[in-house]
């Protein structure tokens, strides 16, 4: 159990890392590694926020010293990431998407802040 805790604590910090790097994407960073640079950051800073909260779901097991599952702690973590990243590319990302696409993309963030906020409702009053 005391390596699988370490371990858990290790993959956070490497997810919240990464997740972090895709969240901003820097272009000098893209040209240091010599990856393919995507024409927009968009799909590379959603995978950042999920990848971070990832990581944060990790550091939730690892503070329960917990290590069958991320549970519903981690689920909210994840789905509030990626939610938040995502308005935040609509209000400021200048997306220049049409009206069904910029709908599309505000009824995911809805969808994923609403799970995250029925689950964190839920586990609160205990009926998770």
């Amino acid at each position: 159990m005391r390596k699988a805790h370490s371990l858990i604590f290790i993959d956070a910090f490497i997810n919240l890392g990464l997740g972090l790097l895709l969240i901003f994407f820097p272009d000098s960073l893209v040209h240091m590694l010599g990856i393919p640079p995507a024409e927009s950051a968009f799909y590379p800073s959603i995978l950042g926020a999920v990848l971070f909260g990832i990581g944060l779901a990790l550091i939730l097991t690892w503070l329960r010293r917990d290590a069958g599952g991320l549970g519903l702690g981690g689920a909210i973590a994840i789905n509030l990431c990626a939610g938040i990243v995502l308005a935040l590319w609509l209000v400021a990302g200048n997306l220049e998407l049409p009206l069904r696409g910029s709908l599309f993309l505000w009824a995911i963030v809805a969808l994923l802040v609403g799970i995250s906020l029925t689950e964190l409702i839920a586990s609160r009053s205990g009926r998770h």
